[in-house]
């Protein structure tokens, strides 16, 4: 089997710190279960040494190695959690779990959400533009779980992309985030681009001339102690959009690794609070036009279960008190 070789370097600041974590900052778009999984199967070497414990608390940093296999199968968890909330003639609309991507990164790479649906709904087609990228008319990232729509025919496909191009779709994510949320509502109109040093990155940008425009509103569910419930309703489809946006008017979400602040100390939950192994975002709901010209259907999946845990442990200690 043909594998990959990943290298990074593990900076003099992540000693004291779980080997898993210190490396899942530097590794990009990859959960926690499958980092450790890779560890404990021997994959990992850190300074040319094996390690297979991810808790190793480290003494120092160093070069890290990681074989990744080019021929991955998806993680059997993850597509025995996919469940289909709705399916006709016309799309698919299933709830993606938390680390599973939404179609194949690469030719021979593991299976998506998508190639996964097509096993049983399809086949799927794909547009030109797209390549071979069954069904696909919006994406979710690996560790965002939720509400993802794919499309069974052409007519459907072309359909739902121009619905998303034109923003006539309706998306509602929910979030757990740090710290306390000046409004109960707002608007964040930020321009977004590629990181000027990290290209896996997304930043905003201050240039009229650089970047795309972004838009995206809020509105405060819930308030705990430094932490709050929001939904979120991107007006735009930029990558990472929600998760920079958050990160921008100081208030990053709970367990995202790759956008949490660099200069600012974010206060933890306490003492016996689960920890989170993904960014806490779920795509809740989504309303899309009827393909014959109906109301708007609209989807929901409900919170997931790590997601769930993390709400119920904040409402049990770190609730507001009541005014």
């Amino acid at each position: 089997m043909k594998l990959q070789n990943l290298h990074v370097d593990l900076p003099e600041t992540a000693r004291g710190r779980r080997f898993d974590l210190a490396l899942l900052e530097l590794v990009g778009q990859m959960s926690r279960t499958r980092l450790q999984t890779l560890i404990q199967g021997g994959k990992v070497r850190l300074r040319g040494e094996i390690v297979t414990k991810p808790g190793l608390l480290l003494l120092e940093g160093g070069p890290v190695d990681v074989d990744l296999e080019s021929s991955a199968a998806v993680d059997p968890d993850c597509a025995a959690h996919m469940r289909v909330i709705h399916a006709d003639e016309h799309i698919v609309v299933v709830d993606k779990p938390a680390g599973l991507l939404t179609h194949k990164n690469q030719e021979a790479g593991e299976p998506g959400a998508a190639e996964i649906a097509e096993r049983t709904h399809g086949p799927f087609p794909s547009s030109e533009e797209e390549g071979r990228r069954p069904g696909v008319v919006h994406r979710l990232d690996r560790e965002t779980s939720g509400v993802l729509v794919l499309a069974k025919t052409k007519e459907a496909l072309e359909s739902l992309q121009t619905a998303f191009r034109e923003r006539t779709v309706t998306k509602t994510y929910l979030a757990l985030v740090h710290g306390d949320p000046r409004f109960d509502s707002e608007w964040i109109d930020a321009r977004l681009g590629r990181h000027e040093r990290h290209p896996d990155r997304i930043s905003v940008v201050r240039e009229e001339d650089e970047g795309r425009d972004a838009l995206t509103y809020y509105e405060v569910r819930e308030r705990f102690r430094s932490f709050a419930l929001i939904a979120v309703s991107p007006k735009t489809g930029r990558t990472h959009q929600v998760r920079v946006h958050m990160s921008y008017i100081a208030l990053p979400l709970v367990g995202d690794t790759l956008y949490k602040p660099s200069r600012r100390q974010l206060e933890p939950m306490g003492e016996g609070a689960p920890v989170p192994e993904r960014q806490m975002l779920h795509a809740h709901a989504l309303e899309i036009p009827d393909l014959a010209g109906g109301p708007t259907r609209r989807f929901e999946a409900e919170i997931p279960a790590d997601f769930a845990e993390i709400l119920t442990w904040l409402r049990a200690n770190r609730a507001l008190p009541a005014t």
